[in-house]
């Protein structure tokens, strides 16, 4: 691997923070160099999120230009439809199928956009979409949904599960720890 450029775009509050020092610890972990951006628009306020995680042999800039990500994890669909322009042709963008409407459409002067999933999959690579939070929810906790992401993308990496699963145990809190590794399984799976 001479590099991987991933884009994690979400919603404040769902964990892509706690996601990129995942990737960033396993990229360190593997002797790749690592470096990490994140743009945070309103996030408290569930704003959009995007973080930028670039690792390969020698990395100058965390950014990503349109049409260049290798994965995008899409925490929510909206924010995916927001970012697809960074995906690179022939790339991966996986998608948790959950909407949260952000607040011009709670306010009545937007409309949430329809069929976003089915948008999404005429561009050219592979969008998986899957119910995130609904696999997070049965693990445990709803705030799971970025450790699942995690391991639909480490199943589709070189990068044997273990070292994954040991750099959860390093970032994840004891406390939830267990239905986190139980989250990233079930996405592991997929």
């Amino acid at each position: 691997m001479t590099e991987l450029k991933i884009m994690m775009v979400g919603v404040g509050g769902q964990g892509t923070l706690l996601a990129s020092r995942i990737l960033g610890l396993v990229a360190l972990n593997n002797g790749f160099d690592v470096k990490v951006s994140e743009v945070h628009g309103m996030s408290q306020r569930g704003g959009s999120v995007v973080t930028y995680v670039k690792m390969g042999e020698k990395i100058y800039s965390p950014l990503i230009e349109k049409g260049e990500a290798d994965v995008i994890m899409a925490f929510e669909k909206l924010e995916a439809m927001r970012w697809v322009d960074y995906l690179k042709a022939g790339a991966t963008m996986l998608v948790n199928d959950q909407r949260i409407d952000p607040m011009p459409v709670i306010t009545g002067k937007a409309q949430y956009p329809v069929e976003i999933i089915e948008k999404l999959s005429t561009r050219d690579g592979t969008i998986v979409s899957v119910n995130a939070l609904e696999i997070a929810k049965e693990c445990g906790s709803i705030k799971a949904v970025n450790v699942v992401l995690i391991g639909m993308m480490a199943a589709r990496t070189p990068i044997p599960e273990a070292q994954w699963i040991d750099a959860l145990k390093a970032i994840v809190p004891a406390k939830v720890l267990d239905l986190n590794l139980k989250a990233f399984e079930q996405g592991y799976k997929l």
